[in-house]
């Protein structure tokens, strides 16, 4: 579960780079969640991956 929290982290990482690149090419006309929902699910995945190496 540890591996697969980690490499959902990374996934989710790239997922909230390119929401942001999106939102940015569009000017800020689209909606910022295309960045932000990733980059929660990011803090999510690394914050249980962290949590799982102290255990």
């Amino acid at each position: 579960m540890k591996k697969a929290s980690l490499l959902l982290g990374f996934f989710f990482l790239i997922l909230t780079f390119a929401g942001g690149g999106y939102v940015l090419l569009h000017h800020g006309q689209v909606n910022a969640g295309y960045a932000v929902i990733p980059a929660l699910w990011t803090i999510i995945c690394f914050g249980y991956y962290r949590r799982e190496k102290r255990d």
